[in-house]
């Protein structure tokens, strides 16, 4: 049995994007319109992130049936 790159590439990207989120969603919102034009980054890329982990789990789940 080989493993499928897209198994732990998926679980990678979706549990950084889970850590993005959850951090973007606690953080001080006031540090977002300072620095970043008032978009909350880590709160952007983490839903980017998760959202790509997802499909490579999506993916390597349907090449395994």
């Amino acid at each position: 049995m080989q493993l499928d790159i897209r198994l732990p590439m998926g679980l990678l990207f979706l549990i950084l994007g889970v850590i993005l989120i959850g951090y973007g969603l606690i953080s001080d919102q006031a540090i977002y319109a300072a620095h970043s034009l008032g978009q909350n980054v880590n709160l952007i890329w983490g839903a980017i992130f998760a959202l790509f982990g997802g499909v490579m789990l999506w993916l390597a789940r349907r090449a395994r049936e």
